[in-house]
């Protein structure tokens, strides 16, 4: 059990020495996430659309 309470002091430490963003920084990156997403998203819904369409278009001949 000696263990487990130097495994969370350890964890402690590194936690204090970890670099977090400020607010325009991870406002920059949540915009730059989401809007990745979102053209990801976009992009393979047409790239589905258009194979659903050649699929359907060769089942018709």
């Amino acid at each position: 059990m000696g263990n487990i309470g130097g495994f969370f002091n350890n964890v402690l430490s590194e936690m204090r020495k970890v670099s977090w963003p400020k607010r325009k920084e991870l406002t920059r990156y949540t915009i730059v996430v989401l809007s990745t997403c979102i053209f990801m998203a976009l992009f393979f819904a047409a790239v589905d659309a258009g194979i659903s369409e050649l699929i359907r278009w060769f089942l018709a001949l």
